[in-house]
């Protein structure tokens, strides 16, 4: 194992744009890595924590066996319900998207599973959202069209309950 390097304090502005743009080059373990550098720093750091959720949900393609579990965790420690709710969708939202490029059997069925459950954190974020935020609503659409494009329905069982929690 290695001793890692902290960063500095003065470092986490720098830091946390270095980790979005890694997440837009697609390079999501750097991103990750490097959220967990500033959260070594600065524990609560409400940016970092979601930067690293979503950092995480980028790796769904790769890895889904505990990977929603991963993104959850940080989220857990966002203070703000509103944003918590959000997130906690866009986690399910691309574990639901991720179910569907791997196309196993029952990935329709499972991928339903998960954008309905994004869809009621979108409807959650949306009842306690901050006025003239859209994002959740915007969102839960943009469930609704996949779900529609794909031509999917409820399943004929009981729905699956996604390993996520409030």
């Amino acid at each position: 194992m290695h001793d890692l390097k902290r960063i500095t304090a003065a470092g986490v502005s720098a830091a946390l744009l270095k980790a979005e743009r890694y997440r837009l080059l697609n390079e999501p373990a750097a991103a990750e890595s490097i959220c967990l550098d500033v959260l070594a720093v600065e524990p609560d750091n409400q940016q970092a924590l979601i930067q690293l959720a979503l950092a995480r949900t980028d790796q769904f393609a790769g890895e889904l066996s505990g990977a929603v579990e991963r993104a959850r965790e940080p989220l857990a420690r966002v203070r703000d319900d509103y944003r918590r709710a959000y997130y906690l969708g866009i986690v399910c939202e691309r574990r639901g998207t991720a179910q569907l490029r791997a196309h196993p059997l029952g990935g329709r069925d499972i991928a339903y599973d998960w954008l309905r459950r994004a869809m009621d954190l979108y409807e959650e974020a949306e009842r306690i959202r901050p006025e003239g935020n859209d994002e959740a609503l915007l969102r839960w659409n943009t469930c609704a069209r996949i779900i529609d494009r794909h031509g999917m329905a409820a399943p004929d069982r009981e729905p699956l309950e996604p390993a996520i929690g409030e």
